[in-house]
């Protein structure tokens, strides 16, 4: 998904990017700790966010799958 370069940049938590990405909670933070997937940002002390243009370039770097 190319984005252009005004378009803001926005926040999303975590039911969002499951729901963008398809994987489950544990999945995400195992790739994360594994290097292979975006990290999130810090909003306080309990909450964090992605960048929703993190996540989409994720989804774009990911080989489509065959015959699909």
């Amino acid at each position: 998904m190319a984005k252009d370069a005004h378009t803001p940049t926005r926040l999303i938590r975590l039911p969002e990017v499951k729901l963008r990405t398809g994987l489950a909670r544990s999945s995400i933070y195992r790739m994360m700790e594994e290097g292979g997937f975006p990290r999130p940002r810090k909003l306080g002390p309990r909450a964090i966010a992605w960048l929703v243009n993190d996540i989409d370039q994720w989804i774009d770097s990911r080989p489509a799958k065959p015959g699909g």
